[in-house]
């Protein structure tokens, strides 16, 4: 389980099971566990602070990868 931060302010955005090991490129809206501060809005989603951390493509956001850090345990694939 990851937890994502905006880069700016360090405000947690929100909670994603990342699968796999590598960067996070994409946060799929189904692995989402938890929604914490982010807003979504004009088809991206933004920090509080106005900073935005990733692009609406359909079923996951592109992330911005110097928008945002990430901490916590990621998955393997079997």
């Amino acid at each position: 389980m990851l937890t994502i931060r905006c880069a700016t302010c360090k405000i947690k955005l929100w909670k994603y099971n990342k699968l796999g090991k590598g960067e996070v490129l994409r946060c799929h809206k189904a692995r989402i566990t938890k929604m914490l501060e982010a807003q979504e809005r004009d088809n991206a989603i933004y920090c509080p602070c106005g900073n935005r951390v990733g692009l609406d493509k359909g079923s996951y956001w592109k992330m911005i990868k110097k928008a945002f850090n990430s901490s916590g345990l990621k998955v393997s694939k079997l």
